[in-house]
């Protein structure tokens, strides 16, 4: 069960510079399975911060959330499907237009190359934004364009998780960020929960960065996280994966 649920947690490799990345990586070894890189580290080191992790037999989901004109956004998803990552993040805001241009330059690159086509997933709100009473209303709203756009699933809060479960059915990939042990500072995300709780409401996948990042034994805090999430999620990743990744 504990090593289904190890790729299911995502770390946010969220660091300023790749010599600190790699330490954290080389101390944690293989305790996860997926390494999520944003756009600090992507800007500083392009490629080569993938090619990093990747070496380390780890999966890298790719967060940059491209939001442009349709060719512009089919031809960056050309060169992520290039770079053999597992996931990356489009803003569902974007529209149809460019939401469909990206799964097709997905699926032809990944076609042409012979590799298997990555996760694409929308970002519906940001877990940083308040809310307000109509923002499960948008999250669901933007979970079924990118699922009627053929994504693969969405990025969202765990307070809107189970709603989306119930609106895109099983094979949709729910992928919840803003995770906070209930100790934990929220810092500057405002739509936040407990990693058990993300998992109870139908997350497939969870991402964690600050309450790794900053503690003073991150292998201590990983842990943690796994034991408390197999307390709560019992024989659900406990036998293999049916389709989410």
């Amino acid at each position: 069960m504990r090593s289904n649920i190890k790729g299911k947690i995502i770390l946010a490799l969220d660091v300023p510079d790749i010599s600190g990345a790699r330490r954290l990586l080389n101390r944690i070894g293989n305790r996860l399975k997926i390494i999520k890189i944003g756009p600090v580290l992507f800007t500083a080191y392009g490629p080569k911060v993938v090619e990093m992790v990747r070496a380390k037999g780890t999966d890298v989901f790719l967060d940059l959330k491209f939001h442009d004109i349709p060719n512009t956004v089919a031809n960056a998803v050309r060169q992520a499907v290039r770079l053999r990552v597992k996931m990356l993040t489009l803003h569902t805001e974007g529209g149809e237009e460019m939401l469909k241009a990206a799964a097709e330059a997905a699926r032809q690159e990944a076609a042409r190359l012979k590799v298997k086509k990555p996760l694409l997933l929308g970002i519906t709100v940001l877990t940083s934004d308040q809310g307000s009473a109509g923002t499960r209303a948008t999250v669901i709203s933007r979970a079924r364009l990118a699922k009627d756009c053929r994504l693969d699933g969405i990025v969202c809060s765990a307070l809107e998780a189970a709603a989306v479960r119930r609106v895109c059915g099983k094979g949709f990939v729910i992928v919840t960020p803003g995770i906070r042990p209930g100790s934990a500072e929220a810092g500057d995300q405002k739509r936040v929960a407990t990693a058990e709780a993300a998992f109870a409401a139908g997350a497939d996948y969870i991402v964690v960065g600050r309450p790794i990042l900053e503690a003073q034994d991150p292998v201590a805090a990983i842990q943690n996280i796994i034991e408390g999430c197999c307390n709560v999620t019992g024989d659900r990743y406990g036998r293999p994966d049916q389709g989410i990744a």
